[in-house]
């Protein structure tokens, strides 16, 4: 029965991989699309490969996953599997609604809610790793994305402002394979990365292992899986942030994901397990004010933020009741 509970994890936990693959797809592809500067096949297929290359480049953001949020002495496979089922009904939630929400957030929140029921209080939360690693992060990192973008987009209209448009459009439609590529990087470095750290725990929870290293099946397994979800798509978010916060051009979508990539892979090798999505869309939002505030369609915008807030409470809460239902049924 045991194993076949750390099975069953094994496999929830790939397939919340997946869902965040194409959840968070359009983080890497969404203004490439947008601009024109391939098509959604190419993009996608661009963004899968890349996305498969940076989830193998470290573990730093899975051992913050892994084990720097809850104590692992305390976690049990039940504990993880809600966790999971809360981050996967979220994530479904905010992507039939086309929010793009945290994936991360949705995570950690979901680890947190079990954990905390199923030790009856806060002692086992590593509240100092939470407040450093995640909390301050989640409100760093927008105003960092807002103002990079913003800066560097004033750079480049500097630089770039007596180009002809079409001139412009035709040399900056070129960079954004680098841009883009770029952000596809760092979301697999970064995210995939969350989904080795719960099954490295799990694993260490079961006794398969006795310290917590990643596995080389585990790092491959999730490369492999988030790639597949990001060829899977995610259209409903693409036309959120590619279209509808601002209309972007191929100059923006280069500023955005310059932008967005550099901040996310400086934070994923200090192991901080960032929200790419809200990075990536304030760094559009920050571009997007390079024109006049207006150019921001700010409604859109309040339904992102909304989402952003709401994540990590609304899946401790999911957590913790999933883990009470399935006590109850277990007794």
């Amino acid at each position: 029965m045991i194993i076949t509970l750390l099975i069953i994890v094994i496999i929830v936990a790939l397939a919340f991989e997946y869902i965040n693959g194409f959840h968070d797809a359009a983080n890497a592809i969404a203004t490439v699309v947008s601009t024109k500067a391939l098509t959604p096949r190419a993009a996608v297929l661009f963004g899968a490969s890349l996305e498969f290359t940076g989830a193998l480049l470290g573990t730093h953001v899975a051992e913050t996953v892994g084990a720097g949020m809850v104590s692992t002495e305390t976690v049990t496979q039940t504990v993880i599997l809600c966790a999971l089922l809360a981050a996967i009904t979220w994530n479904l939630f905010t992507w039939f609604n086309g929010l793009p929400s945290s994936s991360s957030h949705a995570l950690i929140g979901g680890l947190i809610g079990a954990t905390v029921v199923h030790t009856h209080g806060l002692n086992f939360i590593n509240l100092k790793g939470l407040a450093i690693k995640v909390v301050i992060p989640m409100f760093i990192a927008p105003i960092l994305g807002l103002s990079v973008g913003f800066i560097l987009m004033v750079i480049l209209i500097r630089f770039f402002y007596k180009t002809p448009p079409d001139k412009l459009n035709k040399r900056f439609k070129k960079a954004q394979l680098l841009s883009s590529g770029m952000i596809a990087l760092s979301h697999g470095l970064n995210d995939a990365q969350k989904t080795m750290g719960i099954i490295t725990l799990s694993l260490l929870s079961f006794g398969m292992i006795h310290s917590f290293e990643v596995p080389l099946w585990v790092i491959l397994i999730c490369a492999i899986t988030m790639s597949c979800g990001v060829m899977s798509g995610g259209w409903k978010i693409i036309r959120t942030m590619g279209s509808k916060v601002i209309k972007l051009k191929p100059i923006h979508g280069f500023a955005a994901e310059s932008s967005a990539a550099s901040i996310i892979i400086i934070a994923s090798y200090m192991g901080i397990p960032l929200s790419t999505t809200q990075v990536i869309s304030t760094s559009i939002m920050g571009v997007g004010c390079t024109q006049r505030l207006s150019a921001v369609k700010w409604g859109v915008v309040g339904n992102i933020v909304t989402a952003w807030i709401f994540t990590i409470p609304i899946c401790i809460m999911l957590s913790g009741i999933i883990y009470s239902l399935i006590s109850m049924i277990k007794y």
